[in-house]
């Protein structure tokens, strides 16, 4: 899922470079998107792991 996001956001800077706004900001926002699922699926699967141990 990181992986995603990170290629969304390489994409919406080369789309930023090369004048092309409406594609920037839409990829900008898909990634966004994509690192917060990341985020909060990151801190559950921690939270799970903790919980397991004890």
């Amino acid at each position: 899922m990181l992986y995603w996001a990170l290629l969304f956001f390489v994409v919406a800077i080369v789309a930023a470079i090369f004048g092309f706004g409406g594609i920037a900001s839409a990829s900008a926002g898909i990634a966004q998107v994509l690192f917060f699922i990341f985020l909060v699926l990151f801190v559950v699967t921690l939270i799970m792991r903790f919980v397991r141990r004890a």
